[in-house]
């Protein structure tokens, strides 16, 4: 029989020693603090940004917009923010008539500005609609971010700021995913709202 509660203390000590590790790592560290400027430097531009994943990404991807938009640790006005994997109709006419590799992409190519910026969250790095998503950005001229894990995947060469987290399976990677991207809100809000 299993013993649940061994498996969540080992759960949450694998959490705990990834994020350790994550501290280690001054190149990334540097990429967030670069990836906080981008998002503040776009806001003060009139802005907005706009944020994709898939699966677990996905909902990652509203949960942060929806920390934007509404509020994560203080009173203040909106900030700009949409998650381009919430559009079901949008998502299965693009999926259908272009396939879909093309589902952010053309999202990108529709609504995005040179002053916003793209957050893309992946936790290999090699998903083919957040590549195409990242492509699309450098032939607009929009800054991009990504937030991966394990090598950074293709996606580390194709974004401007690439913050990889530490971690070996997915669930702990995610994990750190919501730390730096709740960290990214706080971090805006109280440049935005000094």
């Amino acid at each position: 029989m299993i013993n649940y509660r061994n498996l969540l203390t080992q759960n949450i000590q694998t959490s705990i020693q990834a994020k350790q590790e994550f501290l280690l790592l001054d190149q990334q560290l540097d990429n967030f603090d670069k990836a906080v400027k981008c998002v503040v430097d776009s806001y003060k531009s009139d802005g907005r940004i706009y944020i994709a994943g898939n699966g677990g990404s996905a909902a990652d991807a509203q949960h942060l917009a929806a920390e934007f938009v509404s509020r994560l640790g203080r009173e203040r006005g909106p900030l700009a923010a949409e998650a381009l994997t919430v559009d079901s109709s949008t998502i299965t006419a693009i999926g259908n008539d272009y396939g879909y590799d093309e589902i952010f992409a053309r999202q990108i190519a529709g609504k995005m500005r040179p002053e916003d910026v793209f957050l893309a969250i992946t936790t290999s790095g090699n998903s083919p609609n957040i590549l195409r998503a990242l492509e699309q950005c450098g032939e607009l001229s929009i800054p991009s971010i990504v937030f991966t894990g394990r090598d950074g995947g293709k996606a580390k060469a194709l974004s401007d700021y690439c913050v990889v987290t530490s971690g070996g399976s997915t669930a702990t990677i995610q994990e750190l995913h919501i730390v730096l991207a709740h960290s990214l809100c706080e971090c805006v809000e109280m440049e935005m709202f000094s």
